[in-house]
């Protein structure tokens, strides 16, 4: 049996429902296909993390950075899906940092020595962009006081608004389905700057996966795209296509990472 795990953007019921429909979509175009061994519902039980090595996957979404970092030619990609929310540039996204809406803070100098909120290290969108964005204003490899780990982008939303940390930076594509399907959760900050852009989260399949399956699943994806009775599904995702990426085009992140990393922490 594959595995298939889409669990990066599942912040609300409603975008949860739009996933497994997105699924459902998928698994009856590759069946018709001649696939088999294609699971009923998406996989709840193994970590999003945890998924993107197995040898059993089909299909799942990873993180850009990670699968710059540690899973490109361990995985194959299958491609990058577009979305329509504010800062999103086809397939490439950035991410918002945002401060309490009381916070005296205008611009991302006033955050010099204060505390930052991210959701992991290795997070592309919490972590790797914000450096880039903080970069330019680093005095002896330094500009935050401090670093707390929250866990998730939400966790770092709440420490903004708690007081526990003065900023973070929130993808935004999660910050518009926050704003969409949770807006209470997001009333108390703002948002004073973006980050540079970079290739969004990319579907990925196993590192053993024949150029014929890449090519099948690439159609189901596109295929998804121009179903006219699934336009409901599309619009609750903010999803409008798919770009086909190569693994150089996530290239730039490492650099990124490399050329920025002091610059977050102390």
């Amino acid at each position: 049996m594959h595995l298939v795990s889409i669990s990066m953007y599942l912040t609300s019921r409603p975008l949860a429902e739009a996933t497994a429909e997105l699924w459902s979509f998928l698994r009856h175009y590759l069946s018709q296909a001649g696939l088999t061994g294609l699971p009923e519902a998406l996989d709840q039980t193994v970590p999003y993390d945890e998924v993107w090595l197995r040898p059993d996957l089909l299909l799942s979404q990873a993180c850009g950075y990670p699968f710059a970092t540690s899973l490109r030619g361990r995985v194959r990609l299958v491609a990058t899906p577009i979305y329509s929310h504010p800062g999103c540039d086809g397939p490439l996204m950035r991410s918002f940092i945002v401060v309490r809406k009381n916070s005296p803070v205008r611009v991302l100098e006033d955050l010099r020595g204060t505390t930052a909120a991210i959701n992991a290290p290795d997070s592309n969108s919490g972590s790797n962009l914000f450096r880039a964005a903080v970069a330019p204003l680093a005095r002896n490899g330094g500009f935050f006081g401090r670093i707390i780990e929250t866990g998730s982008h939400g966790g770092s939303i709440a420490a903004v608004i708690e007081g526990r940390a003065e900023s973070a930076a929130i993808d935004c594509i999660t910050l518009e389905n926050i704003r969409r399907f949770d807006p209470a959760e997001v009333e108390g900050i703002r948002i004073i700057a973006e980050t540079p852009k970079a290739p969004g989260l990319p579907f990925i399949t196993h590192g053993n996966a024949s150029s014929q399956i890449i090519l099948l699943l690439r159609r189901a994806l596109d295929a998804a795209i121009r179903e006219p009775s699934l336009a409901t599904m599309r619009a609750t995702l903010g999803l409008v296509d798919f770009a086909v990426l190569s693994d150089a085009d996530y290239e730039p992140l490492l650099s990124l990472a490399v050329d920025t990393l002091p610059q977050l922490r102390a």
